[in-house]
């Protein structure tokens, strides 16, 4: 059986999530996918529930729905958790007290702040969303995908699904291949890019960005939790390596952690990406603070999984989860505590909060996904504030979105370290969402026209977001227009319509003249 929707939005991410809530907005009827049990992505099912975001994220800088969803995490807490007089009458509290974020928060927390933005449309059958559905197929007509399906992973059965519009919000742009677009994977050589911190020599599609397993835990002291020993653990400790000493991203020199914040002159890791701070709730509402465990020393770079066999793929993700429990092992049992002694068995996985057997986030978390081949690619040159003394980036009269994060990338699997340097407030170009060749598909989330450098700027959560709403809004306006994304990119009318159409839904196009923060 196929079945049939205005637009298919295949993969429930945070620009999945967006694509759907804004096309449903626009009263088209959505089908939204996704592999794990939970929407949301980064927020929730990878458990990256500390944000990345822009200095001025409570004031300006998101669009009108991601701020409703920080709205909806804030007062989720002040409607059903015992916070504090002092913590309620805070207006921007910070439930984890995180130093990484303005906002720390459970990872369930964040799905319900989704879900409730979703219901309405749920409810007036506008969004059919399907969890543990994975796209297996796909079939395309000329430059048109007409179908994908989709495997049950509870049932094994398939599902078929046939719409005008495809929006592939998946985490690693999973439809890319079945739908043949022409997409990019990993890292671009500088002789095609011009960037200065593109590879020497041939492009390298196998150095992708690392990815983690994140985990959430709590300290239960007195109590022993120990997890039983990880097969590889000896490895994992002495070549991630775990240590207290870690490398500075920007300058590359060591920097010093502690575990807890007890030792003066090192920054408490345990705070670092805390969700839950239990000096913010009544005394006595939870027996310890929960931290969440995101961490350059569970970052795996063994391998990339990007267009490999599935042996390979699972060979690669059991021993990132197992880099991860090593980690936890080692914090409970050999990891130096100031007092002279090691280990804290006391740390208690949370599978509970992660909605996992094992205690892992669901799935990992993905920084760099498959790129597609653009009209309009983002380089270094356009962002980074080596290139111009103008407190903004390049301006594009294409604007689609705006956003602001660090060139930053994590060390990769071709062996290469941190890279992170600056990035002026930017704007997102509607060229990069649009397919050299396909008519129908449009990109969700980290799978836009960016390089394998931008793409370390344009992976956060608000601007994921971001990609995803206007995708969904694109599709829904060629729908209402009967036009395509490649007219409404080329014809300057058709093109400001849209974006007038972007505003009027509250996603900002263009930054204030301001300095960065």
């Amino acid at each position: 059986m196929e079945h049939r929707c205005d637009i298919l939005v295949a993969g429930g991410s945070l620009g999945g999530c967006a694509a759907a809530l804004s096309a449903a907005r626009l009263g088209k009827r959505v089908i939204l996918t996704e592999e794990t049990t939970w929407l949301g992505g980064q927020l929730t099912s990878q458990a990256v529930s500390c944000p990345d975001e822009n200095n001025y994220i409570e004031s300006f800088g998101c669009t009108r729905t991601y701020r409703a969803v920080r709205n909806n995490i804030r007062d989720y807490y002040r409607r059903n958790y015992p916070l504090t007089p002092e913590t309620r009458a805070n207006p921007i509290f910070n439930p984890g007290n995180g130093w990484v974020s303005h906002l720390c928060q459970e990872p369930k927390v964040g799905l319900a702040a989704i879900l409730e933005l979703l219901a309405p449309h749920v409810s007036a059958g506008r969004i059919l969303i399907w969890t543990q559905h994975k796209p297996v197929e796909a079939t395309a007509k000329g430059d048109k995908v007409t179908s994908v399906t989709f495997r049950n992973l509870e049932t094994g059965d398939t599902e078929t699904v046939g719409a005008p519009y495809v929006i592939d919000a998946t985490e690693l742009g999973d439809l890319l291949p079945l739908t043949g677009t022409e997409y990019v994977s990993g890292a671009e050589s500088r002789a095609d890019t011009g960037e200065p911190h593109a590879v020497d020599g041939p492009a390298q599609p196998d150095n992708v960005q690392s990815y983690t397993y994140c985990f959430l835990l709590d300290h239960m002291e007195g109590e022993d939790h120990t997890i039983s020993k990880p097969k590889g653990y000896e490895k994992f400790r002495d070549e991630a390596p775990f240590a207290w000493t870690q490398i500075h991203p920007i300058t590359l020199e060591p920097r010093y952690f502690s575990m807890f914040p007890d030792e003066e002159g090192k920054q408490s890791l345990w705070t670092y990406r805390r969700v839950l701070d239990k000096s913010l709730f009544a005394p006595g509402a939870f027996p310890s603070d929960v931290s969440l465990i995101n961490w350059p020393m569970n970052d795996y770079i063994g391998g990339n999984i990007i267009d490999k066999p599935e042996d390979v793929v699972q060979k690669h993700l059991d021993a990132a989860k197992r880099q991860s429990l090593s980690l936890l092992y080692w914090m409970q049992t050999e990891a130096p505590r100031p007092d002279g002694g090691t280990g804290w068995p006391g740390l208690r996985l949370r599978r509970d909060l992660v909605g996992s057997w094992d205690g892992l986030a669901q799935y990992p978390y993905i920084r760099e996904a498959r790129r597609i081949v653009a009209k309009f690619r983002v380089l270094e040159q356009h962002i980074s504030p080596e290139f111009t003394n103008d407190p903004l980036a390049e301006q594009f009269a294409d604007s689609v979105g705006i956003g602001l994060y660090r060139i930053d990338l994590h060390p990769a699997s071709g062996g290469y370290n941190y890279i992170d340097i600056g990035c002026r407030p930017y704007q997102i170009p509607m060229g990069s969402l649009i397919p050299v060749r396909m008519r129908n598909l449009l990109p969700g989330c980290k799978n836009l026209g960016v390089t394998h450098i931008t793409n370390g700027a344009f992976r956060l959560h608000p601007v994921e977001w971001n990609i995803g709403e206007s995708a969904g809004a694109l599709a829904a306006f060629c729908l209402d227009n009967d036009t395509e994304p490649q007219s409404v990119y080329e014809k300057e009318g058709r093109r400001l319509e849209y974006q007038n159409l972007l505003q009027s839904l509250g996603i900002p196009l263009e930054w204030p003249r301001m300095r960065p923060a």
